[in-house]
């Protein structure tokens, strides 16, 4: 794999963050897990831990009930921005360190992925709401969809 595929992955899985903050971990934590990201003999080898995958799925599936709540505050805001950003980065350093990058700058890379997937999540889906005049619940069903299915591909690609 070359240097920039890497990165790229590294961004792509920080838009997953973007979109669901806990999935993108998640999806690194199975893929380090089943030998899909090579993460041995690096700081992040931790992710493939039996503890990161349990961890970081039950924490993904309850992102996904509580997202579907009204009372769920926007991802633009500053608590879950900032978790979408160092979610992002997390995932972005493990995508880099597997596809044998600077763990520092798949980190930057996978925060900025982080930022540009909320925001173009949030815009989004507010938009296929309003255009479809469909319930914000379907849409969020087909974001969760996007999200997995993402966070999946782009660590299977290794």
């Amino acid at each position: 794999m070359s240097p920039s595929q890497a990165l790229l992955l590294a961004f792509l899985i920080g838009v997953v963050a973007g979109l669901r903050s806990l999935t993108a971990p998640a999806a690194v934590a199975w893929a380090a897990h089943v030998n899909w990201l090579k993460l041995d003999n690096t700081p992040l080898s931790f992710m493939g831990s039996t503890a990161a995958v349990a961890i970081f799925t039950l924490l993904a599936v309850g992102e996904l009930v509580a997202d579907q709540l009204a009372s769920t505050p926007s991802r633009t805001k500053p608590p879950g921005l900032i978790a979408r950003v160092v979610l992002g980065g997390l995932a972005g350093a493990s995508v880099a360190a597997a596809g044998l990058q600077a763990i520092a700058l798949g980190a930057v890379v996978g925060a900025a992925g982080g930022i540009g997937g909320a925001f173009g999540g949030y815009q989004a889906r507010t938009r296929l709401v309003r255009a479809l005049k469909v319930p914000d619940f379907v849409i969020a069903c087909l974001e969760d969809a996007v999200a997995i299915a993402g966070g999946l591909l782009i660590v299977s690609r290794f």
